[in-house]
């Protein structure tokens, strides 16, 4: 009679090639699309149209790395757009009232607004995580709600119109956005190193197979000890720091924030993150995923922008209809 661990060693290896295999599906199909765009247009593959696809990355990728660990937790955050806009709201406010008072350097109240987004975004993601938790109610009611809250807030504040960051600290606070470090402008190197921070965090601590754990089954992380309320209150405060860095790097690009600032990128960040090959019912998911599927999406608006294939408006619809075909080939997994 043969040992039984003979009959499930190939099964095993089997189900691990095939995991690696999936994995491989954003790349295979982010390569795809990069040679489709060139023989498209030839403009696709010049080094500036690449810098600025990667550069329109950026914002999206370093928020959707964040919604990686919340999605991998199971939970969900359909606020963050309307976080960001209201972060970049207060942090001109802000820096607009400091540079009034004459009492700061330019460069000073620069730095305490840029902190300011900082904490604001740590702070709105730990009550996320609070009303989640201790409060019991469902992220998608939880964050459904505050994506309300935040974006009336921030149109009461700019009065209905916009709120413009002063001149003088706009050319000072330009360079975050502008600039370039060896030819490679200043968010990419933001968004790589956030996203190699979380895939630190979530493939090489506890605290990402916590997060993975409760994902796959709460219930049981709890018999094992553990702290599932903890973790999850964490998850949504690294969101929440996440898309106050992506504001930072926003800011200085327009100098202004308005109730139209950051629409939909709650969509962007969702459909990146399941792309990457995120299970959306949580457990699975891994940052490197993530970061190819933002670049994919940026890829294709950037194609249809180039070819004109469909029109611009309907870019938005491209990526529902992305999380809708994912969420299906996704049915029953785990």
């Amino acid at each position: 009679m043969r040992p039984a661990h003979t009959d499930t060693a190939p099964a095993g290896r089997a189900m691990r090639i095939a995991h690696r295999l999936h994995g491989l599906g954003p790349l295979a199909g982010l390569i795809v699309l990069c040679i489709a765009g060139t023989l498209l247009n030839r403009d696709f593959a010049t080094v500036d149209n690449m810098m600025n696809v990667l550069t329109r990355t950026s914002f999206i990728g370093i928020i959707a790395v964040g919604m990686t660990f919340v999605i991998i937790s199971g939970g969900i955050d359909l606020s963050v757009g309307s976080m960001a806009a209201l972060i970049a709201g207060i942090m001109i406010w802000l820096m607009n009232a400091l540079a009034a008072a004459h009492g700061l350097a330019p460069l000073t109240i620069v730095l305490i607004g840029i902190a300011s987004a900082f904490v604001l975004g740590g702070v709105f993601g730990c009550a996320h995580g609070l009303l989640i938790t201790k409060g019991r109610i469902e992220p998608f009611i939880v964050t459904l709600g505050t994506l309300g809250i935040f974006r009336a807030v921030l149109t009461w504040l700019a009065d209905g119109g916009a709120l413009t960051l002063d001149n003088n600290l706009s050319d000072l606070y330009g360079p975050v956005y502008y600039a370039s470090l060896f030819g490679v402008p200043v968010p990419i190197w933001v968004f790589l190193v956030v996203a190699a921070g979380g895939a630190l965090i979530l493939n090489r601590t506890a605290f990402g197979r916590h997060v993975q754990a409760i994902g796959s089954n709460e219930q049981v992380s709890r018999y094992a000890a553990i702290r599932v309320d903890t973790v999850k209150i964490v998850t949504y405060v690294l969101l929440g720091i996440c898309v106050g860095v992506a504001t930072v790097l926003y800011v200085p690009r327009l100098g202004s924030a308005t109730p139209t600032t950051g629409l939909l990128w709650e969509l962007e960040a969702i459909a990146a993150v399941v792309v990457g090959g995120t299970a959306l019912k949580g457990g699975e998911g891994r940052v490197v995923g993530t970061v190819i599927g933002a670049i994919l999406l940026s890829v294709i608006a950037n194609i249809l922008n180039l070819t004109s294939i469909i029109s611009v408006y309907l870019n938005a619809a491209v990526q529902g209809v992305v999380i809708i075909v994912v969420a299906f080939l996704q049915r029953g997994r785990r």
